[in-house]
């Protein structure tokens, strides 16, 4: 049988299945050290440089330990994103099996939000009426791609835009599924898709499906995801602010505002007799919107503490609870007469306890916040530290637990992310990334750059990159903190130069990233969600400016109250929280500049803080190896050799 040395060595399976492997030693060290936690049932903290080919180093022991069990092990692989997710499972775990000859079952499991509920779409297909024309426009479709859908993944409904407002008629969430009662269960995609993975050996996720999961495991109802004996997170970086949301609480308008339309939809379907169901939800979606109109018209986040002492917001607030209730008291007389109404009436017994979460906002160990979407207002009891509950968990569950990403050590030290998790008796590894960046890579702090929060900042920013972008002929990143200054520099640049720009927020993000690629001589604007998760290879991306390092914002109020803790425990808030954070997300800024052995390329960091404040040099001490310099003359050379 294959071990994992000979999977990895230069006549191994990889390199008879793919074109122009050759080994490294860093990946097989990681594998290695895998297959010793899976094999241990250990704990095991692994950063890998990018280029490492971690992905390789986990699936090779996963696949090859269950191959070699005599019993029913079960693997869950948790990545970032659903597209993260998509392309493990399509694209690296196919090309394994085949390597391996393996025969073991893999499933692909989302949240149920990404599911088609049949339910759901027969209602409102009877009652149509109510719909504005594009989302009857799209309901159709989804009628048309209903009929011959064997997942009922609605990632497969391409025709149909992301953003589109048929969804929420057409997918169930916690709140509003019917579970066993409902008429479509033996139908249910979402069934069906949990029995693939109770089926299967290996299993992959996301950290916010996982994560929800598991914090539903902790009421005793509801999981979606079956027990295993390992468990392997990739972009490992994310998990410790996903598991603090999940391992907390929220109450949101949109949840009222969805109860109200179902309890409207099932009125004037089933219910016409009892009035007041549509008069009760119309008074409570009206209070909804005033009280969404009581904060800035911008998205926001805030201290919910603070503002509910103001007055007009604890009125309001108020107000949506007496609302609230008269919807209960009205669907309490309806109980009983139908699956649907029956399923309205828990839920909003179940909002109303998650009011009163909101309303005492004395509780310690907890931050309470709010933050606002365009329609809706979110209310969150946040725990200041996830460490407690978390390595309980995983002692608890006895499986082999393995993080990974190419970016969790601070200054050469896993301690932020080990603490965060309770991780502290993990083994840790770093491994470094077998890029030659003093080569392939030169580092630029430019000199006379005015101040972070200087009024003339845009304007420099965008002189700076001018030339740049002519000696890359595009090819080039810029990556902001801020949305303001991004949509200043690209106004400036949009007068100045003729490379096509593309600026986040015009169009889908990969769509952005479509174009990007077949545009050779575009220019990229974006912010915080293009630092992590984007692989561009090659001349196409051969300049990565980055406008400032990316500390949080002081006015987060979950930063906030954790800084707040920390001092109160005699502790260094920006050593232990802010610095840590800002590192991990500049590291992720940087690793989209090199991504391949034979790629080139000039980072520029427009923030003097690196060389001129004592905290710098753990930034530059975190970063790869690149050739150091000021002088942008020198960028601007080493660009135009590379073009």
């Amino acid at each position: 049988m294959t071990s994992v040395a000979q999977a990895f060595s230069k006549n191994g399976t990889l390199a008879k299945a793919i074109d122009g492997f050759s080994p490294r030693q860093a990946q097989t060290d990681m594998a290695l050290e895998v297959a010793t936690a899976i094999e241990k049932q250990s704990s095991l903290i692994v950063e890998a440089g990018t280029g490492t080919g971690k992905t390789f180093a986990y699936l090779i022991p996963a696949f090859l330990s269950i191959n070699s069990s005599n019993n029913d092990k079960k693997i869950i692989i948790s990545t970032g994103t659903k597209n993260l997710q998509e392309q493990l499972f399509h694209k690296d775990i196919p090309l394994v099996k085949k390597a391996l000859a393996s025969n073991i079952q893999i499933a692909l499991l989302k949240g149920r939000a990404n599911y088609l509920c049949r339910y759901r779409l027969a209602q409102y297909q009877e009652t149509r009426g109510q719909l504005d024309a594009n989302t009857l426009t799209d309901l159709v479709k989804v009628k048309t791609w209903a009929n011959s859908t064997q997942t009922g993944d609605i990632g497969e409904l391409v025709n149909v835009t992301e953003d589109s407002d048929v969804f929420p008629f057409i997918t169930s969430t916690l709140d509003n599924c019917l579970a066993r009662d409902c008429p479509d269960f033996e139908q249910c995609y979402l069934v069906k898709a949990r029995q693939k993975a109770i089926d299967a050996d290996l299993i992959v996720v996301n950290h916010h499906l996982f994560f929800a999961d598991m914090a539903l495991k902790d009421t005793g109802f509801g999981e979606l995801i079956p027990k295993a004996q390992v468990m392997i997170f990739d972009e490992a970086h994310q998990i410790g602010d996903i598991a603090s949301d999940y391992f907390g609480e929220a109450f949101s308008t949109k949840q009222l505002v969805d109860l109200c339309a179902d309890v409207v939809q099932v009125y004037r379907s089933k219910l016409t007799d009892v009035k007041q169901l549509g008069l009760a939800a119309d008074k409570l979606q009206k209070t909804c919107q005033e009280f969404r109109l009581l904060f800035n018209y911008d998205p926001e986040r805030g201290n919910w503490r603070e503002k509910c002492q103001q007055q007009q917001f604890m009125q309001k607030f108020q107000r949506l609870k007496v609302d609230l209730d008269f919807l209960y008291q009205v669907i309490k007389l309806c109980v009983s007469r139908n699956e649907a109404i029956d399923n309205c009436f828990d839920r909003a017994v179940y909002l109303l306890a998650q009011y009163d979460v909101m309303v005492n906002v004395d509780i310690n160990g907890m931050s309470f916040w709010y933050e606002t979407t365009p329609r809706h207002v979110v209310l969150h009891q946040t725990p200041l530290s996830v460490a407690d509950k978390f390595s309980t968990y995983v002692k608890e569950s006895g499986a082999g637990w393995i993080f990974t990403s190419a970016t969790l050590a601070v200054d050469n030290s896993f301690d932020h992310f080990a603490q965060h998790l309770g991780l502290n008796g993990a083994r840790q590894l770093l491994l470094e990334s077998p890029f030659d960046y003093q080569q392939q890579s030169q580092l630029i702090v430019p000199r006379y750059l005015p101040e972070a929060n200087d009024k003339n900042r845009a304007i420099h920013l965008a002189q700076l990159a001018e030339p740049l972008i002519a000696a890359s002929n595009g090819a080039c990143f810029m990556l902001f903190t801020s949305y303001r200054v991004m949509h200043q520099v690209a106004e400036i640049l949009a007068d100045n130069i003729d490379n096509p720009l593309l600026v986040q927020g015009q169009m889908a993000k990969r769509v952005l990233l479509e174009q990007f690629i077949e545009n050779s001589d575009s220019v990229l604007l974006a912010t915080a969600s293009f630092w992590e998760g984007i692989d561009v290879r090659g001349d196409k991306l051969t300049c990565v400016i980055i406008d400032k390092l990316p500390f949080a914002s002081p006015d987060d109020p979950l930063l906030q109250a954790r800084c707040e803790d920390v001092r109160r425990q005699g502790g260094d808030a920006f050593a232990q929280i802010q610095l840590p954070q800002a590192v991990i997300a500049l590291k992720q800024g940087v690793g989209r500049l090199i991504r391949d052995v034979s790629d080139r390329g000039v980072l520029v960091i427009c923030d003097n803080r690196l060389v001129n404040r004592p905290y710098g040099q753990t930034f530059l001490k975190s970063l790869p190896l690149m050739k150091r310099s000021r002088d942008l003359v020198q960028a601007v050379e080493f660009l135009k050799n590379i073009t």
